[in-house]
Formats: C-alpha cells, sequence, structure tokens
C-alpha cells in the first residue's frame, strides 16, 4: 500500500513540474498586439488661438463737478440708466469769506447806487412831463438809471454765486446740479450725501461724482502673443465666449492691433480691441472675463487623420496602411504630405486616399 503511496505523489508531483514547465513557456512567448483600424475624413480644419481679456464699454465718462464744495443730495445710484443733462448730485457751496464780504460789500453800495439813481430818475421824468427839461437830460438819467439796475442784478448774481453757488435769476444754469454729460449706463457713484467734493484744475483731476457709459458700445480688450500677432490683421471676426454668461458667443471684428508689445512673465504680448456686437436680449456687465477665439488659418472639406497616426521621424512623416486584416494583421510604413493641423486632426495633401485602413492606437483582445 505504502509502495502506491509513494507512486502516486511522484506521479502528482511530476504532473505539477510539467504544468508549471507549459505555463512558464507561454508567458514567455511574444503576444500577439493589434491595433485599432482608422479611415481618413473629409473635414474642414481651422488652426485658432484664444485670446483673453475683459469686455468693457468703449467709453467710460467721469462726471466731475465744476464747483468745490459738500455733497447735498445724490439722486442716482449705480447700475440706473440716465439720459443727457439728468441730475445725478447737487452740492452745496462753502463760501470763501473773503469773497463773500468783497461781493457783499458790491451788493451794498450798487443798491445805494440804484436808489439814489432812482430818485433822480423820478425828479428828471417829473419835470420832463410838465416840459421843463429838453428829452436830452431825460434821456441821460434814464440811461443813468437803467445802468445802476444793471449793476445792481449783477452785483447780486456775484454774491448768490459766492454764498450759494448759483443765482436765481439762472437757477437753470446753476453749477451745484450736477448733470450728466451723456446718455448711458451709470457704473459707479463713488460719493455720498455729506463728502467734499473739489473741482478739476491744474493741481488735481478733481473729484469724481459718477462714472457714466454707454453699454451699447462694448469692446473687447485682450493680448495675444507674438508669435501669432503677424497671422492677424482689422475686420477679422471672432468670436467671444464669456464665462459668466454661460453657452452664449458673441461676434466680434478686430479693429485694433497695438503696434508695441507688452512684456509679461518674459513673453511679449500685443494688446488688441474687438467691437462686441451684444444682442439686444443680453446684457453685458462692464468688465466680464472673455475669452477671443481668432482663426489664424482654415481649410475646408480636405483629407484628414487624427494627428495620432503619424509616423513623425527627421526624414518625413509616414502613416502605416493595413495589408493584412484579422489575427494575422500586418502593416506597410507609407510616406505622406501633411498641411494644416489643428492639433487632434491633421490634412493630408498626398500618399493616401479615401478609404485606406491605417494603423491606430493598441488594442486588447
Amino acid at each position: 500500500m505504502k509502495k502506491y503511496i509513494k507512486y502516486i505523489v511522484f506521479i502528482v508531483i511530476g504532473l505539477l513540474f510539467i504544468q508549471t514547465f507549459v505555463f512558464l513557456y507561454k508567458k514567455s512567448q511574444p503576444k500577439k498586439e493589434f491595433y485599432e483600424i482608422v479611415e481618413p475624413q473629409m473635414k474642414s480644419i481651422e488652426k485658432s488661438t484664444i485670446a483673453t481679456g475683459t469686455v468693457e464699454p468703449r467709453d467710460e465718462v467721469a462726471i466731475k463737478p465744476q464747483i468745490s464744495g459738500i455733497i447735498d443730495e445724490v439722486y442716482k445710484e449705480a447700475g440706473q440708466n440716465i439720459k443727457k443733462n439728468e441730475v445725478i448730485a447737487r452740492v452745496k457751496v462753502i463760501a470763501e469769506l473773503g469773497q463773500l464780504s468783497t461781493t457783499e460789500s458790491r451788493l451794498r453800495t450798487t443798491q445805494i447806487n440804484l436808489l439814489q439813481t432812482k430818485k433822480d430818475f423820478d425828479r428828471i421824468a417829473t419835470l420832463f412831463e410838465k416840459g421843463i427839461i429838453s428829452a436830452e437830460e431825460y434821456e441821460k438819467s434814464k440811461l443813468s438809471y437803467d445802468t445802476a439796475t444793471e449793476d445792481f442784478k449783477s452785483a447780486k448774481d456775484s454774491y448768490e454765486i459766492v454764498k450759494d453757488g448759483y443765482s436765481k435769476s439762472q437757477a437753470d444754469l446753476s453749477n451745484t446740479l450736477i448733470r450728466s454729460t451723456i446718455d448711458g449706463l451709470i457704473l459707479d457713484v463713488p460719493i455720498k450725501k455729506g463728502n467734499s467734493v473739489i473741482l478739476s484744475n491744474n493741481f488735481n483731476d478733481g473729484t469724481t461724482i459718477a462714472t457714466i457709459a454707454n453699454m451699447d458700445d462694448l469692446i473687447f480688450k485682450g493680448y495675444i502673443d507674438e508669435t501669432e500677432v503677424g497671422k492677424i490683421h482689422e475686420n477679422m471676426m471672432v468670436k467671444l465666449t464669456i464665462g459668466a454668461l454661460q453657452n452664449v458667443t458673441f461676434d466680434a471684428r478686430l479693429e485694433y492691433i497695438s503696434p508695441k508689445a507688452k512684456s509679461e512673465n518674459g513673453a511679449n504680448l500685443f494688446e488688441i480691441k474687438a467691437a462686441v456686437q451684444r444682442p439686444d436680449s443680453v446684457f453685458i456687465r462692464s468688465g466680464y472675463s472673455a475669452n477671443a477665439t481668432i482663426v489664424l488659418e482654415e481649410v475646408k472639406d480636405v483629407l484628414t487623420v487624427p494627428e495620432r497616426v503619424l509616423d513623425m521621424t527627421p526624414e518625413g512623416n509616414y502613416v502605416w496602411i493595413e495589408t493584412i486584416a484579422g489575427e494575422d494583421q500586418a502593416f506597410e510604413r507609407k510616406p505622406v504630405e501633411v498641411g494644416l493641423s489643428n492639433g487632434i486632426d491633421i490634412q493630408i495633401k498626398s500618399g493616401i486616399q479615401l478609404g485606406d485602413k491605417l494603423k491606430g492606437l493598441p488594442i486588447n483582445k
């Protein structure tokens, strides 16, 4: 019995040894690789670049006061539409004591002179009616009275302007009422009631009361690399995408390319501007970040293949054409002439044709 058990153990060990040997032999044999098959297609290829930037109004107008003083009232706020000559705020003038005293003194003097001239004129007019004096004397007296009246009005206007910032006789032209100079949208009102404001002069720019822009006239401002600036020109159409407005694209027309580069992070960038064509149904806020896609080159309805099937060597570009299909899959190397590429597909000018089967990436079988 022990003898049979011994034989059985030897047989089992032998079978295990043979099985291990067969397994290792199979593992050592090279695997047959199979590849996907790719066919050329007729497509249009665009080579484009993307310029990043912002969408802004073409012109922003800063409204500044024509007098210095304190903001007495603010009538508008950011986000409101405004018409030309609408009042934005009112300024209360803080009179300068020296000027106020001078104009007040002149007002009193002209008032005294007017009262005296009126008395003289009334007396001359009575004598003229009685025929005692000539018409010439009457006309001289009337002229003096009219002149004194105008002097008094002028002195009064000057006093009111120094004291209040405007004269009551010309209230509609008051500099204390800060008005819009254009139709548009109020982008910002940086002042509040009680703030001090100063007018623009040779020493400072003055206080900005409001910033207003026409939001129907927008432009894209961005930058493009020097390696691509030579491929663009004015009047080219570009496509704008705005991150804040998903699934919406806008047309824009390139209208400016800077003649001077701006150096940033070691790269030379050129500023570009494009006029935005905004649909009436879409509202764009000033300063939105945007990307402009600019088509640099384009070919239509040409023979193309995925760029991954190309075998690129210093001697030239090649593809592998399938010569045997199925389990015995085999390929033949063939040179091709290439054209425009968009990074995914590439134009084939010669070397293959529609219907050819090309070697692609390896696949598992």
